[in-house]
């Protein structure tokens, strides 16, 4: 009967800071969907936005493996994490008091918000882990990815009903009044935060194991799952370059107002296909990133050469599928291969890696836009795919 209780409190706890993450996501990426725009209309070039989109992820996924490190040292996860929650959710709403030249000052706001995310995120994905050793890793970041994009979905779709009705003022007025307006879910984000950390003050009760810390040991297989979700984050284009991208190109097909509806889109693609390959993980592991890989790689191709609404809709939804494997099997495959003593540092080791690769294919593909976009979509997709062999090794690995 205990084991039982546990279990369902487990779900519970999952559940509920699922519905944190809706109210963050909400938050950050509503902010996302209209940022590259944004940063465009201030006067940054494409390779600008991509450098400084790449630079703030290089900065929120190295800063990772330090604060990993910390949260197993120290075990105080939960402090950690509303810490960096603050730090990150409170730059976005600042971005609304940024004047129209100022796009140097909204890219050091985007910096601080990845620091934030760098600060509380592996602690975060390890007492979320916790509680997923119960019910299963996939299925648990699975859900945390339908919650999360839920959110993702709701906060575009909120930004085009208040950019439907704010009519006065220029673009770029709008915009900044949107950002303001992200006050709202940034705020009960942390209330939720804080009623969770009321209810499960020790989440670590759901994996009782490893009462001393014990370092992380890299085998081959988690070498080869590094290598090969390094090259995946090198290929996978950051939105911020997509909806530049359909700002500039593609405004019969979508026009301003309703690129927060695209992004919607694709976050809701996420969400679903998150929880499908979350539930697919825990029956074939690795081999369902194979799939997941292929079906993304083109979506490069379709979005920025494509030129008709048929083919940036196919891309987006590729990208969906794409983000959504990255956020559900990419944490769970972690979980699995790091123990619990050192698991934050594994999340670490993981985003130092992501991340690394993340900013040099931001800032490459980004330069490499205002050059030739066929070479772009080639050298995205080439290494999206270069990534399945080691993925089919690291699956072998596991395993032997």
């Amino acid at each position: 009967m205990a084991r039982k209780r546990l279990m369902s409190r487990a779900m519970l706890f999952i559940l509920l800071f699922g519905i944190v993450s809706m109210f963050s996501d909400m938050t950050k990426e509503s902010a996302e969907s209209i940022r590259g725009a944004f940063l465009s209309l201030m006067g940054a070039s494409a390779a600008t936005i991509g450098l400084v989109s790449g630079l703030g992820e290089l900065v929120g996924y190295s800063l990772r493996f330090v604060s990993g490190k910390f949260a197993d040292r120290t075990r105080k996860y939960w402090p950690i994490v509303i810490v960096g929650y603050c730090l990150e959710l409170v730059t976005i709403p600042a971005l609304a008091f940024v004047g129209e030249n100022g796009w140097v000052a909204a890219c050091i706001l985007l910096v601080v918000q990845k620091f934030g995310k760098a600060v509380k995120k592996p602690a975060k994905d390890t007492i979320v882990s916790f509680a997923a050793s119960r019910e299963g890793a996939g299925k648990a970041f699975g859900l945390q990815e339908l919650l999360d994009q839920f959110g993702a979905v709701l906060g575009p779709l909120l930004l085009y009903v208040i950019m439907l009705f704010k009519t006065d003022g220029s673009t770029f007025e709008r915009y900044s009044f949107c950002f303001l307006a992200l006050a709202v879910p940034a705020v009960l984000t942390l209330v939720l935060l804080v009623v969770t950390r009321l209810h499960f003050p020790n989440p670590e009760q759901f994996e009782p194991d490893a009462k001393e810390y014990v370092p992380l040991k890299v085998g081959s297989k988690f070498v080869l799952y590094i290598i090969g979700i390094s090259l995946f984050a090198f290929g996978f284009l950051d939105y911020s370059l997509v909806a530049m991208h359909v700002n500039r190109t593609c405004a019969d097909i979508v026009p301003a107002g309703a690129l927060p509806l695209l992004y919607s889109s694709a976050m809701l693609v996420d969400a679903v296909a998150a929880l499908m390959f979350g539930y697919l993980y825990d029956r074939w592991g690795m081999k369902v990133l194979v799939v997941s890989a292929l079906v993304a790689a083109p979506f490069s191709f379709l979005v920025f050469l494509g030129h008709s609404a048929p083919a940036l809709a196919a891309g987006v939804v590729m990208w969906g599928i794409g983000m959504g494997a990255q956020e559900s099997i990419l944490k769970a495959a972690v979980t699995d291969m790091t123990p619990k003593s050192a698991r934050a540092t594994g999340f670490g080791a993981f985003s130092l890696a992501f991340g690394f690769a993340w900013f040099l294919g931001s800032w490459c593909l980004g330069a490499l836009y205002d050059i030739n976009l066929t070479l772009m979509a080639s050298v995205s997709a080439t290494c999206q795919l270069l990534a399945i062999p080691l993925y089919i090794l690291s699956s072998r690995k596991q395993q032997g």
